[in-house]
């Protein structure tokens, strides 16, 4: 990194310092030199994603006060940072957070596996259930029977059919949002949704600030776009955004956009309550930063009687904070590829005007498909079966890890698709090399962080139920056993060895 793109006052990285558990010594094993554990505990906040990359740290002084230590204490241990690659200075600048280079990020894990793998694999990776049949296909039966009338136009419609336009807005009306088939634009996925926000709003070399850890795919996305990434740390567990964090981010960093997950977020699982979304809405309006909410977990509570909040564009009312983008993939089927955008009016003809340089428009008959469903009441049913399944396995997978593997830690979200974990010390990365190799696939953290963090996660999708949960965790406890044993090709296999 050139620069810092956020900073971490010296109050609250002594609060993460003192929360962090001391590691047991050994029979025998000296105490480290002070300047040692604290570069040691700087450096695990850093690979765990608490303290972001490119996060100015406290000058020597401030920290050395907020601690009770010596300024040579904190001296040293910048000083140490500096040499292992975790830290960068320049005068005038100060220090940053860094990860050293040769820790690229893990190009593999959430790609869809090829059918032929399938029988001795078992997909962890890929955050989608089966299609919730028999909706599916009486969805594009419906379909088929509305099609004659279009099939007689061009079929380019670049802000999607008038119909389904009309029907998403007004299941945003019947939300509590008052919206007009002109404040919608539909897309190819949700991909496709913040793709043409990005090209629109953030040009090359342009800040978007983002949840850390976050949606490894968006992520990527927005890397090949040219955008700068500033990544925000969540608060712990499933209690969402950090207010003051993002705050200061906005304010110091000045991001021209900012991508959030509000329901379930992936890969946490974490649900804003409302104080937090008008907050974050209040935040971005006065730092004059586009906030763009997904949404696409929004129907995947799993437990019955959750009072859901309302949507963020609520506290929103007048458009000109909020862009919302919505998806089938996730409630319905990833292979519905129909995502949408809720926006002011004068927004969705930009970004109307702009695809027409992209892909012209979203397929017709998957388009008529999803109307079909929404109007008939089958997209409730299927919805209503997506959650039942997700509940299942769920619980089925949390049992199994708990089971196999008692040294990892995480919280059971209230939906969503995800489990974020904490791997007992072991480096995710080596856990998905040697994953694979014992028949089991799992993304590791670092997939879903900012240049290298979360090296100690995994995620692991709601996707297998039963004796296949069971098999998951099994394998999953035999790279484990694998990884500690060094058995994985170089060195780093656990973390604690890493930041030893």
């Amino acid at each position: 990194m050139a620069e810092w793109t956020s900073a971490v006052g010296p109050a609250q990285l002594a609060r993460q310092l003192n929360a962090q558990q001391p590691r047991p010594a050994g029979p025998g094993t000296r105490k480290p030199p002070a300047y040692r554990a604290l570069a040691d505990g700087i450096r695990l906040l850093v690979l765990e994603g608490r303290v972001p990359v490119a996060a100015r740290l406290p000058a020597e002084r401030e920290l050395a006060l907020a601690l009770s230590v010596s300024r040579t204490t904190v001296a040293a241990a910048y000083e140490a940072l500096r040499a292992e690659g975790f830290l960068e200075s320049r005068r005038g600048a100060g220090s940053w957070t860094a990860v050293p280079a040769g820790n690229p990020l893990p190009a593999r894990g959430l790609e869809p596996l090829p059918p032929e793998s399938l029988g001795s694999m078992i997909d962890l990776g890929c955050a989608s259930l089966p299609a919730p049949e028999p909706w599916l296909t009486r969805g594009f039966q419906g379909a088929l029977e509305e099609l004659p009338p279009y099939a007689h136009t061009h079929g380019d419609y670049p802000a999607g059919l008038p119909a389904l336009r009309q029907m998403l807005a007004d299941r945003y009306t019947e939300r509590g949002i008052p919206t007009m088939p002109e404040q919608i634009m539909v897309t190819t996925g949700a991909m496709g949704a913040i793709d043409a926000i990005c090209h629109l709003f953030a040009g090359r070399g342009e800040r978007i600030a983002v949840e850390s850890p976050s949606y490894a795919n968006i992520l990527q996305l927005m890397r090949e776009a040219g955008a700068r990434l500033v990544p925000v740390a969540m608060s712990e567990g499933l209690e969402g955004w950090d207010l003051p964090r993002w705050r200061q981010v906005l304010r110091d960093a000045a991001p021209r956009l900012a991508y959030v997950v509000a329901d379930f977020h992936n890969p946490t699982g974490a649900l804003a309550d409302e104080d937090r979304r008008r907050a974050m809405v209040d935040a971005s309006r006065s730092a004059g930063t586009v906030l763009v909410v997904d949404e696409t977990m929004t129907e995947l509570y799993l437990e019955e009687g959750l009072d859901m909040p309302r949507p963020v564009c609520a506290f929103d009312p007048a458009g000109s904070t909020v862009l919302t983008v919505g998806s089938a993939s996730k409630a319905f089927w990833a292979g519905m590829r129909i995502g949408w955008v809720r926006a002011a009016p004068d927004v969705i003809r930009s970004l109307v005007a702009a695809r027409a340089y992209a892909d012209l428009g979203t397929p017709v008959l998957e388009q008529l498909g999803v109307n079909w469903l929404m109007r008939t009441g089958g997209w409730e049913e299927a919805v209503a079966l997506r959650r039942t399944q997700a509940l299942e396995n769920r619980d089925a997978l949390v049992t199994a890890v708990r089971r196999e593997l008692p040294d990892w830690e995480f919280e059971v979200p209230r939906g969503g698709l995800t489990l974020w974990v904490r791997t007992g010390g072991l480096s995710g990365s080596r856990l998905a090399e040697v994953g694979e190799r014992v028949g089991v696939r799992v993304p590791s953290g670092p997939r879903f962080g900012v240049d290298g963090a979360f090296e100690g996660y995994v995620r692991l999708p709601f996707t297998v139920a039963g004796p296949v949960a069971d098999e998951a965790a099994v394998r999953l406890a035999a790279a484990a056993r694998l990884v500690r044993a060094g058995a994985s090709a170089g060195s780093g296999e656990s973390l604690r060895t890493f930041v030893a």
